[in-house]
């Protein structure tokens, strides 16, 4: 490619790539200072006193800037520890994977508050912590960081590295324009996240009424529930089909009530069954092995016509009796699985084998099929709206990245 082919206008072409001609590239250590948080054991964390944040907080409390805080030490602790300042941004020290080292978030607080052992405090006062956060969050920065992890089980990553991170820097007024819209995009994605949680929280409460009659619809309020086995209403019904000679569809369960999934068989001779079986739309499908830790289900439209094997038997209903869609969440609740671990002998993990016979003499409590159809529906509708929701979050996340990456490296400019 020609020199002449790679400018851009009001661009330049720096270590981080090309920004705008007015930004700068500085290594992180020449703006500011490291150091280390100290070691709070459990034992002196308590409920209330002088908050303080470990390592393992940064990566499942807080994504960019520390809203609140979980932990707290009293004073004699704080004695002994590191104390944070508005404006730091503090680096979880170590992590599993290269990609998870250095994972920060800025701290915007006057509160008196500490660091823990594993965290790498960097202290500065110049430039705005908020973007510096999304900055060294960024996939930019994660490039960089990779290359400076150190150790294998667990990796980490230290001040003498961090400090030689390039980070590209707009004027001030520019940097606090683009925390702002990221922190907005945030703020957004954190109302959509919570959305979700209100609704699952309100089918589970909603669920633990409906599913045991106390709570009931006037049209069916004298109509009591009945106790039934499973094997009054669930038939076996394997569908037995030749193993296949070329690449085919296959289903598997999830665990705890997360449902089916679809995967591919590349190489059928790695299969050692030769005959499988083939599962329908609102078959009850269960896996043998994993049934106490609830990998049960109902099979959607979409996995129609996937294979299994003998491990994974099939029922389908007496609808005069009861309905998969009703079924669909009897089969989510804490009862319903700790009676599938009633009957599933044996040790942990795969020593525990569902007893197929014992599953069909299990016995629940039902209401007549149309209370079991209005139930479904009710439930239902609450799965779709959280559906929808998590369909939106996904976008915004999706389109919030996006955003970011292209306002910090200025290919998105903001007016000031």
């Amino acid at each position: 490619m020609s020199k002449q082919k790679e400018n851009r206008q009001g661009y330049k072409k720096t270590k981080v790539g090309w920004i705008p001609e007015e930004w700068e590239v500085k290594v992180l250590g020449s703006f500011g200072s490291f150091s280390k948080g100290k070691g709070i054991s459990k034992s002196e964390k308590k409920e209330l006193g002088l908050p303080c944040i470990t390592y393992g907080e940064i990566y499942t409390t807080h994504d960019y800037v520390i809203k609140d805080f979980n932990s707290f030490i009293d004073i004699e602790t704080a004695k002994k520890s590191q104390r944070i300042k508005r404006n730091d941004v503090l680096f979880a020290g170590s992590g599993e994977t290269l990609d998870e080292i250095g994972k920060c978030v800025a701290y915007t607080k006057d509160v008196e508050a500490y660091a823990g052992g594993d965290i790498v405090i960097f202290s500065q006062n110049n430039v705005d912590c908020i973007y510096l956060s999304y900055s060294l969050n960024s996939d930019l920065m994660t490039k960089q960081k990779r290359k400076l992890g150190q150790g294998y089980s667990v990796v980490h990553i230290y001040s003498s590295g961090l400090n030689k991170l390039y980070v590209p820097l707009p004027p001030l007024p520019e940097q606090k324009k683009i925390a702002e819209i990221l922190s907005s995009w945030d703020e957004a994605i954190e109302q959509v996240a919570n959305l979700i949680n209100t609704k699952i929280a309100y089918k589970k409460a909603l669920m633990q009424k409906l599913l045991t009659g106390k709570l009931r619809f006037k049209e069916f309020s004298k109509k009591a529930f009945h106790k039934t086995e499973l094997g009054k209403f669930l038939s076996p019904t394997p569908r037995p089909v030749p193993r296949p000679n070329s690449s085919y569809t296959a289903l598997g369960i999830r665990s705890h009530g997360k449902g089916t999934f679809l995967k591919t068989i590349e190489n059928p001779e790695t299969v050692m069954m030769d005959t499988l079986y083939e599962v329908k739309e609102n078959d009850l499908i269960v896996n043998i092995t994993f049934a106490w830790e609830g990998a049960i289900a109902i099979v959607k439209k979409s996995d129609e016509g996937a294979l299994v094997s003998h491990r994974f038997p099939t029922y389908t209903f007496n609808r005069e009796i009861a309905i998969p869609e009703y079924f669909r969440h009897v089969i989510q609740t804490k009862r319903f699985v700790y009676e599938l671990g009633l009957v599933s002998p044996g040790g942990a993990g795969r020593n525990r084998v569902l007893s197929k016979t014992d599953f069909l003499n299990l016995v629940v409590s039902i209401p007549s099929a149309d209370e079991q159809k209005k139930i479904a529906a009710v439930l239902n509708g609450i799965d779709k709206e959280t559906e929808l929701l998590e369909k939106k979050l996904g976008c915004l996340k999706t389109q919030g990245k996006g955003l970011m990456q292209k306002l910090l490296i200025g290919k998105i400019r903001v007016k000031v």
